[in-house]
Order: C-alpha cells, then structure tokens, then sequence
C-alpha cells in the first residue's frame, strides 16, 4: 500500500508542476489563447489566433484599438 501511495503523491506532484511551467509559457494578456510572452515581439501575422480577448498590460500590441479584441478580422 505504501509504494502505491507514494506513487500517486508523485504523479500528483509531476502533474501540478507540469500544469505551472505551462502556465508561464502563456502570457495571461490573452486569456482564451495561448501566447508566448515577449521576447520575441509578435505580430497578428505570426500567430493563427484572430479575435482573441486581450487584457491590459498587452506587451504585443494586438489590440491596437483598445477595444478589448485582438488581431481583429473585418
């Protein structure tokens, strides 16, 4: 019983790790995305994301009116 306990206590603890250094690889500016922070600057033609909510701070710049979307198509 006790290997299988301390088994599952590791696999639990890869799993919370895995989940938090994926997190840090998303920007939380781009909530429903994921968007790697900068550096490197992105552009709306690097990504395959369009109309994305976007919060403030927005370090790459894909809302470029302010309007809470970005790298709207018209």
């Amino acid at each position: 019983m006790r290997p299988f306990l301390t088994l599952l206590i590791a696999a639990i603890v890869a799993l919370f790790a895995i989940q938090l250094a994926s997190a840090k690889a998303c920007d939380r500016a781009y909530p429903t995305v994921c968007i790697a922070p900068k550096p490197p600057n992105l552009d709306c033609k690097n990504i395959p994301h369009r109309n994305f909510p976007v919060r403030s701070p927005d370090p790459h710049r894909f809302d470029r009116d302010r309007d809470g979307i970005g790298c709207e198509t018209r």
